[in-house]
């Protein structure tokens, strides 16, 4: 894993490579809920976070209004460098 001060020879360009060390840390302890974080499908922005509302009679409920949902990686895994570590792939 590279240290923010070897992420300095990419200059401007390394803010959009890799967050840093204080950044990652804030994700990695964001209160997360596997059972009710999620990705919904949109017609614009591919996919969009949401959160289950309820779910009842094979229905689902997010705060969005898109049909689909894909489950969603836990925050401690946005800009993860190697995507074979994550949880679910989309």
């Amino acid at each position: 894993m590279s240290s923010d001060a070897e992420m300095a020879i990419f200059g401007e360009a390394a803010p959009y490579l890799r967050k840093s060390e204080k950044e990652r840390i804030e994700a990695q302890n964001k209160p997360f809920d596997a059972k009710t974080s999620v990705f919904v499908s949109h017609p614009k922005e591919s996919y969009v976070k949401g959160t289950i509302q309820s779910k009842e009679s094979g229905k689902i409920t997010v705060k969005t209004e898109e049909d689909q949902i894909f489950s969603m990686n836990p925050p401690k895994y946005d800009k993860i460098e190697d995507m074979a570590m994550m949880t679910h792939l989309h």
